[in-house]
């Protein structure tokens, strides 16, 4: 399969300094098929995504297009701590610019975690006529109590586990940028506010929805919030014996999942 590697230049729309991030571009380019995006999730990068985007790629037919956003992976190094916003941040800054810098026509946006929460910000924030629809696995749409204790049980792990070695393999020299940027900025005081609820009404595309029925990060109420809120047909897939990663722990359904969706969209 015809795969790039390499680092993009992104400047942000608000005019910031220029990001230097890691991608990998798999099958057609955009002039020829639709784009699956993959967003990574708070510790993700590009290789954490493991086989999955040529999996997804060799079932579908669409170009698929991962990066690490700065911070993690071998994209650039960040400053922390991370402000509370960042996940808005990406969706409005930077994000629209990756599909811009690849002339990206038409395309899915497929988020895990924290990318789920960006790939939400981003369709209920803009009117992008070239975004199709949405697969959001374990999405976050507010914060739960379950969601701080897992956070917790994280930074635990962090301080007295080898935590930190095994995601040194995937991050580097942002080891610290990738971890300590989302855990901080989860455990503030002032996140327990955060809330993108009032973005699901505004995404006017169709939405998959993937989670592991067994997942410490999130329950239920994150995927009935959608139900309840979106305008737009909502899809949901509670995959049985899966925790917060469907696309490691439950690899077929997943697959099988997205390419219905995707078959349906394209």
């Amino acid at each position: 399969m015809q795969a790039r590697r390499g680092h993009m230049a992104i400047t942000p729309r608000d005019g910031g300094a220029s990001q230097n991030l890691e991608y990998l571009w798999l099958g057609p380019e955009a002039e020829k098929a639709p784009t699956l995006v993959l967003l990574h999730e708070g510790l993700g990068s590009v290789s954490m995504w493991r086989d999955f985007p040529e999996l997804l790629a060799e079932a579908t037919g669409c170009g698929v297009l991962v990066y690490s956003r700065m911070g993690y992976g071998k994209s650039d190094p960040c400053d922390l701590p991370r402000p509370t916003s960042y996940m808005h941040d990406e969706a409005d800054n930077i994000l629209g610019a990756i599909l811009d810098h690849w002339k990206i026509g038409k395309c899915i946006l497929i988020g895990h975690s924290d990318g789920a929460s960006i790939a939400t910000i981003y369709a209920g924030q803009f009117k992008d006529d070239r975004v199709l629809g949405l697969v959001l696995m374990a999405p976050h749409f507010f914060v739960e109590d379950v969601s701080i204790k897992a956070i917790k049980a994280a930074a635990k792990a962090w301080d007295t586990t080898d935590l930190r070695e095994k995601l040194e393999r995937h991050h580097g020299g942002n080891v610290e940028c990738a971890f300590l940027g989302w855990n901080r900025v989860w455990l503030d005081n002032d996140f327990r506010a955060w809330n993108i609820e009032p973005s699901l009404p505004n995404v006017h595309v169709p939405m998959l929805i993937i989670q592991g029925v067994d997942d410490p990060y999130g329950t239920a109420l994150q995927w009935q919030a959608a139900e309840d809120k979106c305008t737009a047909p909502v899809s949901v897939a509670a995959l049985p014996d899966c925790r917060h990663s469907p696309y490691r722990e439950s690899p077929e359904a997943t697959l099988d999942a997205c390419g219905a969706f995707i078959a349906g969209l394209v």
